[in-house]
């Protein structure tokens, strides 16, 4: 790839780009390193999220008018597990980027996912044209706030997902002694109009140290949790946890 200045990039053998410039990152290897994509990606592809990915997919294929070839942007797309299922449910002439702050992430979604345009690069520094997309989802990922106003067109979508009140509450009652409900509120943005919120939720049996694992691998509690709650998390063969998700819904007035 070649800009209007002329710096080139070159397309990785697995079919992304890297747009993240080096002073634009905050260590060596920003992001989730190959265990902990893994640890996702084991986690995700055995199902427990699903009827999260399955909402988000009615979400934007309710939104989205194939006919005008528009473009959807996963901002933060991980692994590509939410990317690649929306890529299997919308219709072909609605064309998909996505990108990640993680390479390792990146790369592990492009080698899955060739119908999608893959990059790594920041949210804070979207190398995505102004007004350009008309739909925007970001599950679980950074809120760029200005930079996800600058990428969408006027009237497009932003569909940003947060965690319910008692989303993982099992598993903070093993890790913390006195566990937290996570707060829930409507948010205002200016320069977005806020329209719905739309709760998802499940449960969760985990039957094995594997899954258990993996799912506290992929929570920001695996950095901060104290070492005698991992512990007690270690020591486990099952775990009953409450799964929520909050999709919400603004547009770009």
């Amino acid at each position: 790839m070649r800009c209007e200045a002329n710096h080139s990039f070159d397309i990785a053998a697995q079919g992304y780009v890297h747009l993240l410039p080096a002073n634009k990152k905050h260590s060596a290897l920003p992001g989730d390193d190959k265990q902990m994509v893994a640890a996702r990606r084991d986690f995700l592809e055995a199902g427990w999220y699903q009827p999260f990915s399955d909402r988000l997919n009615q979400l934007v294929t309710d939104f989205l008018r194939p006919e005008d070839r528009p473009l959807l942007l996963d901002a933060g797309c991980g692994e590509g597990y939410y990317t690649g299922r929306l890529a299997a449910a919308l219709d072909p002439r609605v064309r998909i980027a996505a990108f990640d702050i993680s390479k390792s992430a990146v790369q592990a979604a492009a080698k899955r996912y060739p119908r999608v345009s893959f990059a790594v690069a920041s949210a804070f520094s979207i190398p995505v044209a102004d007004g350009a997309v008309d739909c925007l989802v970001n599950v679980f990922a950074p809120m760029a706030q200005r930079e996800f106003l600058r990428v969408l067109r006027r009237g497009g979508r932003m569909i940003y997902a947060v965690p319910g009140a008692r989303h993982l509450f099992g598993l903070k009652q093993v890790l913390y002694e006195k566990p937290y409900e996570n707060p829930v509120r409507d948010v205002e943005y200016p320069g977005f109009r806020f329209l719905e919120r739309v709760p998802v939720r499940a449960d969760c049996s985990l039957s094995s140290a594997k899954e258990i694992r993996a799912l506290f691998a992929m929570t920001p509690y695996y950095w901060k949790t104290p070492r005698e709650g991992a512990q007690r998390l270690f020591a486990l063969e099952r775990l009953e946890t409450e799964i929520a998700f909050d999709f919400l819904v603004y547009e770009k007035i």
